[in-house]
Parts: structure tokens; C-alpha cells; sequence
């Protein structure tokens, strides 16, 4: 067994609250700029937070899910889109664990953790764009993948294309980012989430190595390599949480030290306004019912996790409704806390030089890459027909 190679000095938490404080000062600014977070990101490489979830034996710091996901929310609080990078990092990683064999894992992960490897999203399983074409020993990718986020500044990319030959198959792959014919481009120009890098990628004649493909056990092919999508799915409650938190811990400080009373009211300051009250109230609840629901989803992730292959269909289903049920929570309660957090700070709060617009256009653009609907539609179809989520990438 390795020895650690970036053992942390100090609790993974700490670590990051600390780079939180850092990006802080910087995250409106760069949300009105947009592009690459290159600073930010090297920040996390010398952090050694990259190989946060990888376990010791290979060189990381073997954290479970829980508390990864509690860095994802610490960033998320002040900048969502490095949250959502580092997320998906760690998401790409449990991509190649849960779809290829120890023999192709192993050293991805040893290498990620000893070298700081950012890894980005190439995958997009509705963008069919790029098709497969088979040679001796290895195969090409051609075509265009949209919303890869975090692809900009990697070293890896997990990245999809289609197999006609095999009936439209979905065939994915672990590959570096520099690789002749891989074009990585700048046309991420949304309202929200600004710097996550989610622009576009050209595939021209890629080779692609047999070893780098992931057929062993393969996407979705097992419970627990039906993980994947799970995982992804708890990564965006996080986010959402996060982000709804830290709109709540604007809001409150400029209520308490810039908002005045509405004229027609009796209270001597904003803090006493019994209308402001009851807004921060019903975000308390709000935000205490996704805590506790993210928390139970957490701790059956990782229970989830440690059983692997022994995972069965029920369990995963069962934990896919966990999951469901904090995702929905947290889409609907963080974004009427970033909304309402104008009731409770006035017209002043809307000055540009705040951004506290930003909290709503970041949520609202990523809660679209996965429309809530469809997820009260499974668990509906739960609540009243005891029939659980079947595996697919978003569920």
C-alpha cells in the first residue's frame, strides 16, 4: 500500500474555508469578467483539495462523500462556480472508478493525487454530436460536445461519443485534455455560472486508446456503477445549498447594517420589522429542511459506497429517492431565498456593484440542466405506485 502523498496539515474543511475566504474577494468581481478562474483553480491544485476523495492508498485523502460534498457547499457559498468545478472534479474521478477496471483507475487516481490533475467534463450523454470510428487496438472521436464544464485548464477529461456500429451505444472515455485534435473552446457566455467553463469542445479524429475506454463493468451496467448519476445529482443539492446559504448570509448582513424600515412601519429598524421577520423565518425553515434531507442523502451515499458490488437495485433505488427528494428541496428553497432576498433588503440591495443578483442567476442556470418537473415525476410515481427511479444519467 502507498503512503499518502498529499496527507493534509490540517482538516480538509478548514482548508477550504480558508480559500473561501480568499475567492471571496474576488467572486463579483470575476462574475461580471467571467472566463477562467485560473488563479482560483491553481489555488486548489496547491491545496491538495484535488485528491480530497481519493483514497490513501493511492496517494489521497480518503474522504468520504459527506465531506466532500460539505467543501463543495463551503465554495458554493461564496463562488459557484469553482464549487461546481471541484464538484464535477471529484464526480469525473468516481466516473472511472465506477466504470472501468482497478487496472485503469488505480493509476489515474495515483497520478491525479501525486501530480494535482484537474479533471473536466466532455461527457453530455444528450449531445450525440460526436460519433465513434473503430480502428486495430484504438478508435477516433469526431464531432462537438456541449456544457463541458471544467474542461477549460484540465489535465483530464472524461469525454462520450456514440457507436452507431453498436446501435447508437454510448461509449466513454478517460483521455488528457492536450491530445492532438481536442479544441477547447471560450463560448461560455451565460447569465450564471459564469466561471465554470462550460463552453464547447471539438473532437477532430481523436485517437482514443482501447485501455482509455471505460467498458469494464461499463455506464449504468451494475447498481453501483449506477452510483454515478446519483452522485452527480447530490453534488447539485450541495451546490444549490450552498448557494441559497451564502444569498442568506448577504442578505442578513445588509438588512442588519444597511436596510431602513419601510416608512409606513413601526419599527425602529429593519431588524424589528416584523415583515422582514417572518421572510428570514420562513428561509430558516427553508434551509434546515434541505440541511437535514442532504444529510440523510449523504450518509446513505456513502453506506452505498462502501458496499460496492454487493450494492443491490433496491438500495440504489432507494437511495435514488433520497437523493431525488434533497435535490427538489434544495432547487425550490434556494431559489425563493435568492429571489425574496430583495423583500428583505430593499431597493438599495439592487445597486450593480453588489451582484446580489448573481446568487438567482447562478442557480437559476444550473437548476435548468435538470428540470425539477421530471424529478417530482419520479417520485411521484413513488409516493403513489411504489415504483422507484430506474438508472439513467440524470436519475
Amino acid at each position: 500500500m502507498n503512503a499518502p502523498v498529499n496527507a493534509p496539515l490540517r482538516p480538509a474543511l478548514a482548508i477550504a474555508r480558508e480559500l473561501a475566504g480568499q475567492f471571496a474577494q474576488t467572486a463579483v468581481e470575476r462574475d461580471e469578467r467571467g472566463g477562467t478562474p485560473k488563479a482560483e483553480r491553481d489555488a486548489l491544485r496547491g491545496s491538495g483539495l484535488l485528491s480530497l476523495a481519493i483514497p490513501q492508498a493511492f496517494g489521497g485523502q480518503g474522504a468520504n462523500w459527506h465531506d466532500t460534498f460539505a467543501v463543495v457547499r463551503e465554495f458554493a457559498r461564496v463562488d459557484s462556480s469553482i464549487a461546481h468545478v471541484f464538484g464535477f472534479h471529484h464526480l469525473m474521478l468516481a466516473t472511472v472508478r465506477l466504470f472501468s477496471r482497478p487496472d485503469q483507475w488505480q493509476p489515474w487516481f495515483e497520478q491525479t493525487a501525486r501530480k494535482q490533475w484537474f479533471w473536466g467534463n466532455a461527457l453530455n450523454p444528450l449531445d450525440t454530436r460526436t460519433v465513434v470510428k473503430h480502428f486495430d487496438g484504438w478508435c477516433e472521436f469526431s464531432g462537438k460536445k456541449s456544457f463541458c464544464s471544467g474542461a477549460g485548464d484540465s489535465e483530464m477529461l472524461i469525454a462520450s461519443a456514440v457507436d452507431e456500429r453498436a446501435g447508437g451505444k454510448l461509449l466513454i472515455a478517460a483521455i488528457p485534455s492536450g491530445r492532438t485534435g481536442i479544441s477547447l473552446h471560450s463560448d461560455w457566455s451565460n447569465i450564471g455560472q459564469r466561471q465554470t467553463d462550460s463552453g464547447s469542445a471539438t473532437f477532430e479524429r481523436v485517437r482514443v486508446e482501447h485501455n482509455e475506454l471505460l467498458l469494464d463493468p461499463g455506464p449504468l451496467s451494475t447498481p453501483f456503477a449506477a452510483l454515478r448519476p446519483l452522485i452527480a445529482q447530490l453534488h447539485f443539492a450541495n451546490l444549490f445549498l450552498g448557494i441559497a446559504e451564502g444569498a442568506f448570509d448577504e442578505a442578513r448582513q445588509y438588512t442588519l447594517k444597511e436596510s431602513r424600515p419601510w416608512f409606513r412601519s413601526s419599527a425602529t429598524s429593519s431588524a424589528e420589522d416584523p415583515y422582514v421577520l417572518r421572510h428570514y423565518g420562513e428561509f430558516w425553515v427553508g434551509l434546515e429542511s434541505v440541511r437535514l434531507l442532504i444529510e440523510r442523502a449523504a450518509r446513505q451515499l456513502d453506506a452505498a459506497w462502501a458496499k460496492e458490488h454487493a450494492l443491490t437495485a433496491e438500495e440504489r433505488g432507494d437511495l435514488a429517492l433520497a437523493i431525488g427528494t434533497a435535490k427538489v428541496a434544495a432547487s425550490r428553497h434556494g431559489l425563493d431565498i435568492c429571489n425574496r432576498l430583495f423583500e428583505v433588503t430593499g431597493a438599495r440591495a439592487t445597486h450593480a456593484s453588489l451582484r446580489f443578483d448573481r446568487h438567482w442567476r447562478n442557480l437559476r442556470t444550473q437548476t435548468l440542466h435538470d428540470p425539477v418537473d421530471y424529478r417530482i415525476h419520479e417520485l411521484g410515481e413513488w409516493a403513489l405506485n411504489d415504483k422507484r427511479p430506474a438508472p439513467s444519467f440524470y436519475s
